[in-house]
């Protein structure tokens, strides 16, 4: 098996495709270019193929992360569940299909090593031979779209291709362009191709070391690198843990939070959610380990919190019932509080475990 999947790592001989990767893969994506209005609404079109729904869409997706954040096993992932029909991050099912890893910073060992590790013994061969490896690819401006073409148009049926990572496969710069220019110019074939062929290409890239309002903002390079792209994907951690945030021209804006387990990224749900319910945890562990009641600014000390923060989760926890407040300005969880005219929050349960147990 891993003789086969050795072999399968090289890129093919020399195509006979047009220099620009021209390849059609279905004779319906062929499109009109210039119509009116109310011939558009006359037309069929097919559906958009979302590859692994509401993160990856065919077209050009850009995955940016800092260096060593783990963006490889996320693509890995998503590749395997591809492949296999299976579920990628841990909840999210994907249709089967054929996949293109250009996995140009690994090698054979590496790569066999991360396969055994996140599929751990559940993909069949017959699913592994449905993803091709490539450890070793041209530039964009030097054939690489001929290849691809190439590998699609023999693929049963070609869903997602991985190129890790830009800079390997980046065109060389023009003399006199600006910046911007030149990195919509590096993608603009890319999208055009993929957009062409209903493939989605996933371009793995970096993010920049300070830190930015916009998400968008935190890719290296120009806003020509985002504008080219059909979608946008920036894998970030931070004090409240890791998130992946999307935005897209077919998909909607979200931030999920994620969590590591042993190489895979599990989606864990909505990063606001999920952050406002460890904010919750911070809060309540706070009071429980008071030996008084405490103030929001006692409270954002302790937790590092910001103070307005701490009093908006505090009327919250109130609402809820887990704390109470005992004197002016002052909070205490509520099975600690005697208060015989109002028994409806008292208990003899941690107020922290029960917001663990209920997932808020």
């Amino acid at each position: 098996m891993m003789g086969a999947l050795y072999d399968a790592m090289m890129p093919p001989d020399s195509p006979t495709f047009l220099s620009d990767g021209e390849v059609t893969l279905r004779s319906n994506r062929e499109e009109p270019k210039r119509f009116d209005a109310a011939a558009l609404m006359e037309m069929q079109l097919d559906p958009i193929t979302f590859v692994v729904p509401e993160y990856c869409v065919e077209g050009l997706t850009i995955l940016a992360g800092r260096a060593k954040l783990g963006k490889s096993w996320l693509a890995l992932d998503w590749l395997l569940a591809v492949s296999s029909g299976g579920v990628a991050m841990g909840i999210v099912p994907v249709e089967q299909g054929d996949c293109l890893y250009l996995a140009l910073e690994d090698g054979p060992r590496r790569l066999q090593s991360r396969i055994l590790q996140l599929s751990r013994g559940t993909h069949r061969a017959e699913d592994l031979e449905r993803m091709t490896i490539w450890t070793e690819a041209p530039r964009l401006d030097h054939g690489l779209l001929d290849q691809l073409g190439a590998w699609a148009a023999g693929a049963y049926s070609p869903r997602l291709i991985v190129i890790d990572v830009f800079a390997r496969v980046r065109p060389a710069s023009r003399n006199g362009e600006n910046p911007y220019d030149s990195d919509y110019r590096a993608l603009g074939p890319v999208q055009q191709w993929a957009t062409r062929t209903g493939t989605a290409v996933l371009l793995l890239h970096h993010t920049r070391k300070a830190g930015a309002d916009d998400p968008l903002e935190m890719i290296s390079g120009t806003n020509g690198l985002a504008g080219a792209a059909d979608t946008v994907l920036v894998l970030n951690r931070d004090a409240n843990g890791a998130t992946l945030y999307v935005r897209g021209r077919d998909i909607g804006e979200k931030e999920t939070a994620l969590e590591f387990d042993q190489g895979q990224w599990l989606a864990a749900g909505d990063a606001g959610e999920v952050r406002q319910s460890r904010e919750r945890l911070q809060v309540l562990s706070a009071l429980e380990d008071a030996v008084e009641p405490l103030g929001p600014s006692d409270i954002a000390k302790t937790t590092g919190m910001k103070a307005s923060n701490v009093r908006v989760l505090l009327y919250k926890l109130g609402k809820a019932g887990q704390v109470r407040k005992v004197d002016y300005g002052k909070y205490a969880l509520a099975h600690r509080v005697t208060n015989p005219g109002n028994t409806d929050n008292a208990g003899n349960g941690s107020a922290v475990d029960s917001l663990a147990n209920e997932g808020a």
